[in-house]
């Protein structure tokens, strides 16, 4: 029964991953705790297994689509380590009850940031014409003399840490913060961004679970590996579902989903916090 739930969690989890190209891995928290009966603990560690490898399939079908530039994504993925390993360290260390309350205080933001973008986009705002860095215009120059655009680089560091200790503390890959933080720190077009921020999560997912890998939070590998397998099989299914069923519906049912989600997790933590 639990492999059965298993394999039917990964698939949703999947068609979310594929349909939109991110997001459906901060499902996995909440289907290991309730569905898989793991500890936050051990449910955090297994979502990171999850998240990177999902991203790592991503960022190399991103890369071979030519939508990567792979400097970037591993610098920023560099930069980010340290917030990853701190977060790692800190939700060993954490009780659980707090662990998924902090979760759900997430996935309310998240879902929260989804709803609004769906509303602009019905009220018709486009935020395109926002003034940005160019691509070329670099952070720091050495050459002919030093130059520091410290705002900038400022505002990669802190959002860097913030990502990875995102991804080290409660296990998702914070992409809704990455990309938005590529955009407008580095100057990526669009249609780099998403497929460089898979980069960064694979980066940040892999040294958050190295952190974790000598504590006692170990999940049930056998229902992480089913999830995580069934996950990635699906996103193939969800990118060609997006094509036909359109990716603004598609937005629009994953943030009730995830508002769902949300509610029911904060309900269940609430009362042990209290």
């Amino acid at each position: 029964m639990t492999l059965l739930l298993a394999v039917a969690a990964g698939a949703l989890i999947g068609l979310s991953l594929g349909a939109l190209g991110g997001g459906g891995s901060i499902l996995a928290v909440p289907v290991l705790v309730y569905l898989l009966d793991q500890s936050a603990s051990q449910a955090t560690t297994g979502s990171l297994v999850v998240v990177g490898v999902t991203s790592l399939i991503g960022a190399i079908a991103a890369h071979r689509a030519g939508n990567v530039l792979l400097g970037h994504g591993l610098v920023f993925g560099l930069v980010a380590i340290g917030g990853a390993v701190a977060g790692a360290e800190a939700s060993i260390r954490v009780p659980e009850d707090i662990l998924l309350a902090a979760f759900a205080a997430l996935m309310l933001l998240v879902g929260g940031m989804l709803a609004w973008r769906q509303l602009r986009h019905r009220r018709g705002d486009d935020p395109r014409h926002v003034a940005r860095p160019t691509l070329d215009d670099p952070i720091i120059t050495f050459s002919p003399t030093f130059a520091c655009q410290c705002p900038r680089a400022l505002k990669v560091l802190l959002t860097a840490t913030v990502v990875g200790a995102l991804t080290g503390f409660l296990g998702v890959g914070g992409g809704f913060l990455v990309v938005p933080a590529l955009l407008l720190a580095l100057a990526l077009p669009m249609e780099y961004a998403a497929g460089t921020s898979l980069v960064v999560i694979t980066i940040t997912s892999a040294a958050a679970l190295t952190v974790r890998a000598g504590s006692n939070a170990a999940p049930d590998w056998t229902s992480v590996a089913v999830l995580t397998a069934t996950s990635a099989a699906a996103a193939v299914v969800g990118a060609r579902l997006a094509d036909r069923v359109g990716t603004n519906r598609l937005q629009a049912a994953f943030a009730v989903l995830v508002l769902g989600v949300a509610v029911y997790t904060a309900a269940r933590a609430a009362p042990a916090l209290l």
